[in-house]
């Protein structure tokens, strides 16, 4: 029984070479974000190099110093997350980011973040990039393998407060979260334009 059946990078970490070394002996598919710039040639180097094997100082599975020896990963591949204020989610962006994979002779395979500047931080848009990439799958578009969103119980977002019990339940304290009737109808709309 996998527990964990896939991994994300995400956009500050994409272009460490410690996080890509990681990645290389994960035994599943790993998603690279594009950079906070929106820049996605990050993403595209850091799937070559969780491509190939590598030897790192890491912990084995006795938490002793060991070092590490993995055979590369070959499921690796992009999340667009936008970036500077604009979204990469445009069936423009998704076939310049076809076009970009296809000259590094990586396999064209896109995930989209509906999330961070492909919704303009704006929780509620969320909805309306996940109809967007359906609709360019529904048109044909097999590059396009998935999508992410901020989903929590109750929608919003809080800070952390000093007295705890006033924490709101089922309300993120990172980002901004679509809430569960919204992620349930999402979810619905995803299953009936496969069908």
């Amino acid at each position: 029984l996998e527990l964990i059946s896939w991994a994300a990078i995400g956009a500050r970490t994409t272009e460490s070479q410690t996080h890509r070394e990681m990645a290389s002996g994960l035994s599943m598919p790993v998603g690279f974000k594009n950079s906070t710039e929106g820049v996605l040639q990050v993403a595209i180097d850091a799937m070559e190099a969780a491509r190939n094997p590598h030897t790192f100082l890491g912990v084995d599975k006795e938490g002793r110093t060991a070092v590490i020896r993995t055979q590369g990963n070959p499921w690796g591949h992009v999340v667009l997350r936008g970036g500077k204020g604009r979204p990469n989610y445009d069936p423009e962006s998704i076939e310049a980011a076809c076009k970009q994979l296809h000259q590094a002779n990586l396999e064209p395979v896109l995930m989209v973040d509906c999330s961070h500047a492909n919704s303009n931080k704006k929780h509620e848009l969320q909805e309306e990039v996940w109809g967007t990439i359906l609709k360019q799958r529904g048109e044909g578009n097999d590059a396009l393998i998935g999508m992410m969103v901020e989903s929590n119980l109750n929608e919003g977002s809080q800070k952390i407060p000093e007295d705890l019990s006033q924490l709101r339940y089922g309300v993120s304290v990172t980002d901004a979260c679509v809430n569960w009737e919204t992620t349930e109808r999402m979810m619905r709309q995803a299953a009936e334009s496969v069908v």
